[in-house]
C-alpha cells in the first residue's frame, strides 16, 4: 500500500488519471456533494463519503481532484493508496500515512492483539491534528486495503464523528471481499454519503477526447467512443492508442480517423499496443503483471534471468508508451486495468507457474511474506516446507492486528497441503484460535468438529481441544469446555507442560462453574508444580488460582493476601502480560476488594490496571476492566458512572469484535436502569445479557439471575422474582453469594421474604454465618449479616447495627436500604416520628446515586406521613440540557473548550479514553448536538458549567 502524509505526494501521481493532468468531466454532482461534505467538517461535524464504482470509471480522479481541494481549503490531507498484495500485509497503512512511530515497546507487549493499539494509536494522531486543522482521510482502491486499515476504516469513523474529520473511501463495486463488504455496511449504518460513478454520458466522453487530442473529435472517432461503455479511462486509451500510431489527422480543428484498424475492446487494445514494443518490453510487462500493480526491477530481472541494466530499453519503451510510470521507487503500471489486461492475456497455466516463480525469488530474497502469501495462493500450490515456514510466518504476523483475515490466510494455506500433513492440522488449530478471538465463534467451533473427524493424533487433538476449550471459556459456556479438556486430558503420551495447560484450565473452568471442591481436586501437584516453573506468568497464575478457591471458601483474608502478592509480582514481569480475565492478578484483585473493607481501594488498582493494559494495547482485556469497573462503581453507589464504564465495556467489544456481549456488563446496565425507574432500557438489557450467559450455573448467571428477579421486584411480581433467584441461589454456599458483590446479598433476602420463600431467605443467612465463621476480619460480612437478619426476624436492633456498619463502608445504595428497611420496620409500629429520619436519609443517599425510582418510593413514603418532598437533587434523565448531565460529565467540558483531545483528557482525569468516549457521546445526547464545536460555542455562551441548574 502507497501512503502519503499531509506534506506527502498527491495520490494521483502514479497509476491514475490524476497524472494526466486532463480536467476532471462529468462529475459535477459528485463534487457538489463532496464540496458540502468538506464544508460540514469545517464547521466541526465529521463526515463519511464513499465512491464507487467500475474500474477506469473515476474514483481515483476524483480523489485526486478531492485532494487539492481540501488542501487549497486548508485541510490536512492524510492519503493511502492499496495495492491487491497489501490483503495479507499485517500492520495498518494509515499508521504510516500519519508518520506514527511503530510503538516497538508497546506492539511488542501487544503482540497476541494489537487490534487496539492500532486503534487509539491512530485515534490518537487524528484526534490531535483535527484540533489544528480539519482533516481529509483518503483511501483509494479500499477493496485491497490491508486488514488493519479495513479496521480502522470500519471502527473511528464512529469514534471520531465529533471531530473534524472527512474520511473518504474509494472502492471497487464488484469486490466480493468480505471484511469490505463489513466496511461498508457499517459505514452505511453510520449515514455515510454513498456516490456511486456510473458510466459517463457521450457527450463528456467527446470532451475528454477533445482534451487528449487538442481538438474536436470527428464524427467517426465519437462512434468508436460509444464502445467504451462511458468508462473515462478506457475512452483516453483507445483515444491515445490511435494517436500513438499516427492514425488520427489533426484539420481545422478537427480529430478524424484515417482508417479504422484499431479494435475497441479495451484488452485487445493494449494487446495491440504490446504487439507495437521491443520483446524486452512485452517481457518486462508480462513479468510485471504478475508481481502486481508496482513491482521492482530487480525481482522482474531475476525473474526473466537477466541482469537490471539489460532492461533498460524495455523499461524505455514501456514509460515512452504510457504504460508504466517511474515516478516513484519502483515501477508501476498506470492503471491496474493495464496490469490485469496484460496478466489476463497470459495463458492460465503460465500465469499459475509465473506465480509460483515468484513466491520462490521473493522468498528467496526475504520479501514480505504478506507479498510471497499472496503469489503462494495465486499460484494454487503446491507448497514445498520452505514456503509453508513463510507462509506461517505471514500467518502470524497478520494475526495481531486482523485475526480474522490470518485464519482465513491460515484455512487457504492449509487447503494447499496433503490431508493428513501435520502443518495442515497446525494451521487450522492457529485458524481456530484466531477464529476465537472474534465474534466468528461459530465458525471457530465448526471448524474444530470438521478437524477432529480427520483421524489426528494424541498430541494434535490435545492441543486443537485444548483451544476449544479456550474459545468456550472466553464465550462463557464453561460447561462445554470441560467436555474437551476431559477428552484431552484422556489421550495418551501427552508431553507435561501441555497436561499442566489442561490442567490449569480445567481447575479455572471448575471456579467458573462455581465448583470448588473440583477445583482443588484438579490441583493435586499443580500448584506446587507451578511455583517451582520459571516461567514468571505460571507462578502468579497459581497465585490467582489459589486466591480464587480462598475466596469462594470464604477465606477472604487469605484470597487477598494472595491477590495483592500476585498483582506485586505481576507488576514486575512482563510475562504475566500473556494471562487472561480473570487471572490477570489486579483484575482479580479488584473483585477480592469489592468483598471486602478495602472496597475504596478498588478504583486505584483498577485505573491503574486498566491504563496499563491501554498502554501496552492489550485489547482483549479492555472489556473485562471496564465490567468490573461498573461492579464497583454500582457498589460504591455511583450508577451513572457505572452505566458508563457498562456501556464502555460493550462499546470496546464491539470495536474489537470481541466474542460475545458480556453479561456482566449487561446486567449492571440492567440494574442501573431499573434503580433510575426506566424498565424499557431494563428489559431490552436483560434480554441482551440472558442472551450471553448460557444456564444460571456458568459464569455471571448469577449477575443474570439478580437482575432478571430485581427487574420482576420492580414490577410488583414477588413470586416471579423470588423464583429467579431460588434457582440461582437456594444453595446458600457462599461461593454463590461472593459472586455477586455484598451490598446485593440483602436485596436477595428481601425478594426472597417478600415471594415467600421463607428457605431461601434463611439459606442467605445461613451462608453469612458460614462466612463470618470461616473469616471474621471483614466489618461488611458482619454488617450484611446484621442486615440480612434484622429483615428475617424483623429485628430492630440489627437493622441499627447494620445502619452504623454500614456507614464507614462507602457503599450509599446498601445504607439507603438498610435505612429504609429500619424506617418501614420503626414505621409499622406506630413510631412514625422516629421513622421520619431513616427514610429521609434513605432518600438522600438515593438521590445522590443517581437511584431515582428508589428516591421517588421514598418520597411517596414521606408525604404519607405528611413530610413536604423536593425534587432529587441527582437528575440526569429526562428532557435534554444541561441540568442532566453527571457530574463526570461536566468535568469534560472545560477540558474540551480547553481544545484538549480525547486521549489528553483521559490523561488529565486519570481515566480510560474509552470512558471518555462513552461520556462524550452521553454529552452530546443530552445536549442534542453533535460536535466538539458545537459544545465550545454552548459552554462559552453559558458562562461556565460548574453549577448545576435547578
Amino acid at each position: 500500500m502507497r501512503s502519503t502524509g499531509p506534506a506527502g505526494d498527491r495520490p494521483g501521481g502514479r497509476g491514475n488519471q490524476a497524472g494526466s493532468g486532463l480536467r476532471l468531466r462529468g462529475r459535477g454532482r459528485e463534487m457538489a456533494a463532496v464540496r458540502e461534505a468538506l464544508d460540514a467538517v469545517r464547521g466541526g461535524r465529521g463526515a463519511c463519503v464513499v465512491v464507487e464504482g467500475a474500474p477506469g470509471v473515476g474514483k481515483s480522479r476524483l480523489l485526486a481532484e478531492l485532494d487539492d481541494l481540501a488542501r487549497r481549503s486548508g485541510f490536512d490531507v492524510v492519503s493511502v493508496r492499496a495495492d491487491e498484495l497489501d490483503q495479507y500485509a499485517a500492520g495498518a497503512a494509515l499508521q504510516s500515512a500519519l508518520q506514527l512511530s511503530d510503538g516497538s515497546e508497546r506492539a511488542a507487549a501487544a503482540a497476541d492483539d494489537q487490534r487496539l493499539w492500532l486503534l487509539d494509536s491512530i485515534t490518537d494522531a487524528l484526534e490531535d491534528r483535527a484540533q489544528r486543522a480539519p482533516v481529509a482521510v483518503l483511501v483509494d482502491d479500499a477493496q485491497w486495503a490491508d486488514p488493519a486499515t479495513l479496521l480502522v476504516l470500519r471502527t473511528l469513523p464512529r469514534r471520531l464523528a465529533a471531530s473534524r474529520i472527512l474520511w473518504v473511501l474509494a472502492v471497487r463495486s464488484e469486490t466480493e471481499r468480505p471484511t469490505v463488504a463489513r466496511v461498508r455496511e457499517d459505514l452505511e449504518r453510520l449515514g455515510a454519503r454513498w456516490l456511486t460513478l456510473g458510466p459517463l454520458p457521450q457527450q463528456e466522453l467527446q470532451h475528454i477526447a477533445a482534451d487528449v487530442l487538442g481538438a474536436k473529435p470527428s464524427p467517426g472517432l465519437a462512434r468508436l467512443l460509444g464502445g467504451v461503455a462511458g468508462n473515462p479511462f478506457l475512452a483516453i486509451e483507445l483515444v491515445r492508442a490511435f494517436a500513438d500510431t499516427d492514425a488520427v489527422k489533426v484539420e481545422a480543428g478537427v480529430a478524424s480517423l484515417l482508417h479504422d484498424g484499431i479494435p475497441v475492446g479495451f484488452r485487445r487494445s493494449v494487446a495491440a499496443r504490446l504487439d507495437r514494443l521491443p520483446e524486452d518490453a512485452v517481457r518486462l510487462l508480462q513479468i510485471g503483471s504478475v508481481l502486481g500493480r508496482e513491482f521492482d526491477l530487480g525481482t522482474a530481472a531475476r525473474m526473466l534471468g537477466r541482469q537490471a541494466g539489460s532492461l533498460l530499453s524495455g523499461v524505455e519503451a514501456a514509460l515512452k508508451a504510457g504504460l508504466l510510470s517511474g515516478d516513484g521507487p519502483r515501477l508501476a503500471f498506470r492503471h491496474d486495468l493495464m496490469r490485469q489486461a496484460v496478466h489476463e492475456n497470459l495463458a492460465p497455466a503460465v500465469r499459475t507457474a509465473l506465480h509460483q516463480e515468484a513466491a520462490d525469488i521473493l522468498r528467496g530474497i526475504g520479501a514480505r511474506s504478506a507479498e510471497v502469501a499472496w503469489h503462494v495462493v495465486l499460484s494454487g500450490g503446491p507448497v514445498d516446507d520452505d514456503a509453508v515456514t513463510t507462509l506461517t510466518t505471514a500467518v502470524r504476523e497478520l494475526s495481531s492486528s486482523a485475526p480474522d483475515a490470518a485464519a482465513d490466510l491460515a484455512q487457504q494455506i492449509a487447503g494447499l497441503l496433503p490431508m493428513h500433513d501435520r502443518r495442515r492440522i497446525a494451521l487450522l488449530t492457529d485458524a481456530a484460535e484466531y477464529l476465537g478471538r472474534t465474534r466468528r465463534v461459530h465458525q471457530a467451533l465448526n471448524l474444530v468438529d470438521a478437524t477432529l473427524s480427520d483421524r489426528l493424533e494424541p498430541l494434535q487433538e490435545a492441543r486443537l481441544r485444548l483451544v476449544a476449550a479456550e474459545i468456550h471459556q472466553a464465550a462463557g459456556d464453561d460447561a462445554a469446555a470441560m467436555t474437551h479438556l476431559q477428552q484431552a486430558l484422556a489421550l495418551p503420551g501427552l508431553p507435561a507442560d501441555l497436561r499442566v495447560r489442561l490442567l490449569k484450565t480445567k481447575a479455572t473452568g471448575h471456579v467458573y462453574l462455581g465448583d470448588i471442591t473440583a477445583a482443588e481436586q484438579t490441583d493435586v501437584g499443580l500448584v506446587e508444580a507451578s511455583y517451582r516453573s520459571e516461567d514468571p506468568a505460571v507462578v502468579v497464575s497459581a497465585m490467582v488460582f489459589q486466591s480464587q478457591t480462598s475466596f469462594y471458601r470464604g477465606r477472604l483474608a487469605r484470597a487477598l493476601e494472595l491477590a495483592g502478592e500476585a498483582t506485586a509480582r505481576a507488576g514486575t514481569e512482563s510475562g504475566v502480560l500473556h494471562l487472561r480475565p480473570p487471572r490477570i492478578p489486579a483484575l482479580w484483585l479488584a473483585t477480592v476488594l469489592t468483598a471486602t473493607d478495602r472496597l475504596a481501594d478498588t478504583e486505584r488498582v483498577l485505573r491503574e490496571g486498566q491504563r496499563e493494559a491501554e498502554a501496552l494495547g492489550l485489547g482483549w482485556s479492555l472489556p473485562h476492566w471496564h465490567a468490573s469497573r461498573a461492579c464497583a462503581l454500582f457498589e460504591q453507589g455511583a450508577l451513572d458512572d457505572a452505566a458508563v464504564e457498562a456501556e464502555s465495556s460493550l462499546n470496546v467489544a464491539d470495536e474489537l469484535e470481541i466474542t460475545q456481549l458480556n453479561p456482566q456488563a449487561l446486567s449492571v446496565l440492567a440494574l442501573v436502569e431499573i434503580r433510575r425507574g426506566d424498565l424499557a432500557k431494563a428489559r431490552d438489557q436483560l434480554r441482551a445479557a440472558e442472551a450471553g450467559s448460557g444456564t444460571s450455573t456458568q459464569r455471571f448467571g448469577l449477575w443474570v439471575s439478580l437482575a432478571r428477579a430485581c427487574l420482576a421486584d420492580s414490577e410488583g411480581r414477588d413470586a416471579a422474582a423470588a423464583a429467579a433467584l431460588g434457582g440461582s441461589f437456594a444453595g446458600a454456599k457462599p461461593a454463590q453469594l461472593l459472586a455477586v458483590p455484598p451490598s446485593h446479598w440483602p436485596g436477595i433476602a428481601r425478594m426472597a421474604l417478600r415471594g415467600e420463600d421463607l428457605p431461601l431467605a434463611q439459606a442467605v443467612s445461613g451462608a453469612l454465618r458460614t462466612l463470618a465463621e470461616e473469616d471474621d476480619s471483614q466489618q461488611i460480612i458482619g454488617t450484611v449479616r446484621a442486615h440480612v437478619d434484622g429483615l428475617l426476624h424483623n429485628d430492630r436492633g440489627a437493622l441499627a447495627s447494620a445502619v452504623t456498619g454500614y456507614r464507614s463502608t462507602g457503599r450509599r445504595l446498601a445504607l439507603a436500604a438498610v435505612c429504609e428497611d429500619l424506617g418501614d420496620l420503626v414505621a409499622a409500629s406506630g413510631d412514625t416520628t422516629s421513622a421520619i429520619p431513616y427514610f429521609e436519609e434513605a432518600g438522600e443517599l438515593a438521590s445522590a446515586s443517581g437511584a431515582l425510582r428508589d428516591h421517588d418510593r421514598i418520597m411517596r413514603r414521606l408525604r404519607q406521613f405528611g413530610v413536604r418532598t423536593a425534587a432529587p437533587l441527582h437528575h440526569t434523565t429526562g428532557a435534554p440540557g444541561w441540568e442532566n448531565l453527571t457530574e463526570s460529565e461536566r468535568k469534560l467540558i472545560p477540558l474540551v473548550v480547553e481544545g484538549l483531545t480525547n486521549r489528553a483528557i483521559a490523561d488529565r482525569l486519570y481515566v480510560s479514553v474509552h470512558t471518555v468516549n462513552t461520556h462524550m457521546k452521553h454529552i452530546f445526547t443530552k445536549l442534542g448536538i453533535n460536535t466538539r464545536v458545537e459544545l465550545t460555542r454552548l459552554a462559552i455562551e453559558r458562562g461556565g458549567i460548574s453549577d448545576r441548574a435547578h
